[in-house]
């Protein structure tokens, strides 16, 4: 899955996710997310989403869904988070928030997952994005930091029911991997553009004094 324009990375994280009804008797699901300044180790690095990373992050579309699944039907969805949405997001101090109303009357997939949470059988979110700003801390150390200025776009975000199971991390880790990787690689790059712009200016010196003393 793809947003046409940078590469996505997904997350998984045991999440504090809650189940309960809302004023008019509806059942609905509330966690977060995605949580500013909160170190994550990815196995290559660590990773930190920083204060106001969401600030403008394109959030015009937003499914819900069950452990990534797209061949079924979103339990939910934010279009421009407009209030007849099925999935109200919130981005405030603290990262983003949402709220998702199931239809637990009529969808029967609805209707487990919400008993699943309810019971905490599912602990466990996901979240897919793409980055549009990013430093990195230690890439000469063994286990750099990664921090996440700005967050382009947030397309899904999933319930799981294995957040910490090795499968689920295996896209995941190959995105950190290459993530690093491409990093590493563009401070070397960085570093042999630097080498080559002293060594001329060096070379233009010495042309420089040797035509003074030639004066």
């Amino acid at each position: 899955m793809s947003n046409g324009k940078k590469p996505l990375e997904q997350r998984q994280y045991n999440f504090e996710v809650r189940a309960d009804k809302n004023e008019d008797g509806g059942s609905i699901i509330t966690g977060r997310p995605i949580v500013y300044n909160s170190r994550t180790n990815l196995g290559e690095f660590d990773e930190i989403i920083c204060s106001g990373a969401l600030d403008k992050t394109d959030l015009k579309d937003v499914r819900f869904l069950v452990n990534h699944d797209l061949s079924r039907i979103p339990l939910a969805r934010s279009r421009k988070n407009n209030k007849n949405s099925t999935m109200q997001l919130s981005v405030d101090d603290e990262g983003l928030g949402i709220r998702v109303n199931l239809d637990t009357e009529n969808n029967a997939e609805a209707r487990a997952l919400y008993s699943a949470v309810q019971r905490g059988d599912i602990s466990g979110m996901s979240f897919m994005f793409s980055i549009d700003n990013e430093e990195w801390e230690g890439l000469d150390g063994e286990h750099p930091t990664r921090h996440i200025k700005a967050i382009g776009t947030v397309v899904e975000v999933s319930a799981v029911t294995l957040p910490a199971y090795e499968a689920t991390e295996i896209n995941a880790r190959a995105n950190a991997r290459a993530a690093l990787e491409n990093a590493r690689g563009a401070l070397e790059n960085a570093r042999g553009a630097h080498a080559v712009d002293t060594a001329e200016a060096l070379k233009l010196e010495k042309l420089k004094a040797e035509y003074l003393f030639n004066i």
